[in-house]
């Protein structure tokens, strides 16, 4: 989502929109403005098929909050509806999306 610079007589006002878009804009555009928490995921031993919610292509994920140590890692292209991920035991994780 990106602002938008509104036409106006006002030179000023169109200075301020154009200096307002050129610094926000790229903030806007990073992926890391959109992250959804998903919580109280079950992990089990093996493959995990994890829905995002996001209605958008994935681009990343990260652990916010685990019960286990175990290692987590993905085994499938990012898709627009789900992460796919390995885990070496099973546990309760709060898993990022973005």
């Amino acid at each position: 989502m990106a602002l938008s610079v509104y036409q106006d007589t006002n030179k000023s006002l169109m200075l301020l929109q154009t200096n307002w878009t050129s610094q926000l804009n790229p903030v806007l555009a990073n992926p890391m403005t959109n992250i959804k928490v998903l919580k109280g995921i079950i992990l089990v031993t093996g493959t995990n098929v994890i829905n995002t919610l996001l209605g958008q292509t994935l681009q990343g994920w990260f652990i916010t909050d685990i019960d286990a140590a175990i290692t987590l890692y993905r085994s499938a292209p990012f898709s627009n509806l789900t992460l796919t991920l390995i885990s070496s035991g099973p546990a309760i994780a709060n898993i990022a999306v973005f």
